[in-house]
């Protein structure tokens, strides 16, 4: 199906509503999940919301709570999330690390114990907004690990994204790079699964490591809570033992240094999604002039994009303009949403009580 994006908007917001979410934490959720759906991330967009609303009947998900600064030494800063709603919590986290980056001219911080932050590009681009670069880095806790080490055959890390963001000259659109240090996000393979479609050779491989396109490998991962006749596989590390080692310091920065923990198994699995994320927020002013800073940027892009394309209609583009592009693309034209992630939502609103027929209209 094709849904407006107010109208997608408007029926989300119903349902963190009725999850006790404040009217606040529901457009800031809802305006991410929508927004990521808009730039074509379906993965971290609003097939995301009936795992959150099964992790907040579990009670491992928790609405409305403000991040606890728990370590301020001015400019280094960590915050404890409590298992709030991660866009939430990080949204608030950023805008304090955004506040003490204008005093100190660099910042690093740390959140720990969050809910799923969702599309980690949004808040490279909430630094972008106020000229500010900055550079996170992610783990993902809380269930049993998706991605295998380059080499192995099981599943040992999360899908662990990395986000550089840098702002450029007044009005213009920034630069943003957003990747999971995995080949493909969990979320893609799960949209796969629900429209019944094969995955693209080199993404995943089976319980024995062999290489497979079968989506449903990733199923028990997935849904945790539900049979599935096939033994479980892993997802592949983006760029072999390049992806491989980015995953391993994102364990250990966003992680570790995070005050956060990391995915060995010591530690409990109550089969949520936790995210730990450092982040380092940089004011560009206080190492450059911003005149030179931007001439430089623009003749540097200038230069890049003069680069004869490879494919007719199809320019070299940098990171973050083809999501631009969707985006302009998807609010004239509006949102497509398999039938099943759709039902999937629906179901989710019922089990808060909310009659699916108030859901669609």
């Amino acid at each position: 199906m094709v849904i407006n994006s107010k109208k997608l908007n408007s029926l989300i917001k119903k349902i963190f509503l009725a999850m006790q979410c404040s009217k606040e934490e529901t457009r800031v959720i809802t305006h991410h999940l929508v927004t990521a759906n808009l730039m074509g991330h379906d993965s971290h967009g609003v097939g995301m919301v009936p795992i959150y609303v099964k992790n907040f009947h579990e009670k491992i998900l928790f609405p409305n709570i403000t991040p606890k600064l728990t370590k301020d030494d001015r400019s280094m800063i960590v915050f404890n999330g409590q298992r709030g709603f991660g866009q939430s919590v990080a949204n608030l986290a950023i805008k304090e690390g955004i506040n003490r980056c204008k005093d100190t001219g660099l910042v690093l911080m740390g959140i720990n114990n969050s809910g799923h932050m969702g599309r980690i590009g949004t808040y490279g681009e909430q630094c972008a907004k106020e000229n500010l670069i900055s550079i996170h880095f992610v783990n993902v806790t809380d269930r049993s690990p998706s991605v295998a080490p380059f080499g192995g055959t099981e599943a040992r890390f999360g899908t662990n994204p990395i986000c550089i963001a840098m702002p450029r000259a007044s009005k213009v659109d920034p630069i943003v790079l957003d990747f999971a240090t995995s080949k493909v996000a969990v979320g893609k393979i799960r949209v796969a699964i629900n429209k019944g479609e094969e995955l693209p050779d080199g993404w995943v491989i089976d319980h024995s490591g062999k290489p497979s396109n079968d989506p449903r490998v990733m199923e028990q991962h997935i849904y945790p809570n539900e049979k599935s006749d096939i033994p479980e596989g892993a997802v592949l590390p983006m760029g072999d033992y390049k992806g491989f080692g980015l995953s391993l310091f994102c364990e250990i920065l966003g992680g570790i240094m995070s005050g956060g923990t990391t995915i060995q198994p010591n530690h409990e699995r109550l089969g949520g999604v936790i995210n730990n994320m450092m982040s380092l927020i940089i004011d560009p002013k206080h190492l450059v002039k911003n005149s030179s800073l931007n001439d430089e940027l623009e003749h540097l892009i200038h230069y890049i994009k003069s680069s004869p394309s490879t494919k007719k209609d199809f320019p070299v583009v940098l990171p973050g303009e083809l999501e631009r592009k969707k985006l302009s693309h998807r609010l004239k034209n509006g949102i497509t949403i398999d039938d099943e992630t759709f039902e999937q939502i629906l179901k989710a609103g019922e089990s808060l009580n909310i009659k699916r027929n108030s859901l669609k209209e």
